[in-house]
């Protein structure tokens, strides 16, 4: 499952830097059998997000991955859902314990969870993001461990392979992960492949892995694959989750909390 999940996520990013790839060519770089191919953008049609046109696979002007119509950036991002967004950062910061030491992802919900830190809660914090840093340094009794790197002006985020390198190290007791999209087949995904690297190093790093995402995100898909549904203990998102999700979710034994 996760080897298709690779090779579709591949897929998606070839076309967004090509305007059609054939059937043939695809086999050839993804070093499967062209049935294999056809399999996968057969899911990807059903999905809306190409169109299978004689052989030749194009990208979906009305449903890009990640693309929602402008440039994203975190500092309009968080305007968007806000109330959802602040109430799953408060009540994921309610699964703090005492001395706790956890890796906060970058995004916009996450950073709603940085600032409902409680400030008299002793815990230690790894970040790569300026906003979740902000956050942190406000909280007196943080102890705040910064993985840094090149800035990303659009999510706050800081890349290098020194910062993944230390997160790969680092050990906690939680992690609290972002997404920009969650499908129960295609998995949790995020808009930027920058970002995969140290998203999968913090779950890879974390005893329990949260993840905090609006019910908007499910559903929908996005370019960059970087874990599986079931790679999380618990998922904490609001009210208007589809059924759908919410059932298969608990089916998987994952903790469900919805506020």
């Amino acid at each position: 499952m996760k080897k298709r999940r690779e090779r579709t996520t591949r897929i998606i990013n070839e076309l967004l830097l090509e305007s059609a790839i054939g059937i043939h060519e695809l086999s050839s770089m993804l070093g499967v059998s062209e049935m294999t191919v056809r399999r996968d953008l057969k899911k990807l049609e059903e999905e809306n997000i190409i169109r299978l046109v004689h052989g030749v696979a194009i990208l979906n002007p009305t449903s890009r991955p990640g693309e929602t119509g402008k440039h994203y950036h975190i500092t309009e991002e968080e305007s968007v859902r806000a109330e959802e967004k602040k109430r799953i950062g408060r009540r994921a910061a309610d699964l703090l314990e005492p001395n706790d030491i956890i890796i906060v992802d970058s995004g916009s919900t996450t950073n709603y969870l940085a600032s409902s830190i409680p400030t008299d809660q002793s815990i230690t914090l790894l970040c790569f993001a300026l906003n979740i840093l902000i956050e942190a340094h406000r909280k007196p009794k943080c102890k705040i461990v910064f993985a840094g790197g090149y800035l990303h002006e659009d999510t706050l985020m800081f890349e290098s392979s020194e910062g993944t390198s230390l997160i790969k190290r680092f050990r906690a007791t939680k992690a609290f992960i972002s997404a920009s999209g969650i499908d129960l087949t295609l998995g949790v995904t995020c808009s930027n492949s920058y970002e995969i690297e140290a998203k999968e190093a913090s779950i890879q790093s974390a005893k329990k892995r949260i993840l905090l995402a609006d019910s908007s995100k499910f559903g929908k898909i996005r370019s960059a694959y970087f874990a599986d549904l079931k790679d999380f203990n618990t998922i904490v998102t609001d009210t208007g989750i589809d059924a759908e999700y919410a059932d298969a979710i608990t089916s998987m034994g994952i903790e469900l909390i919805v506020t």
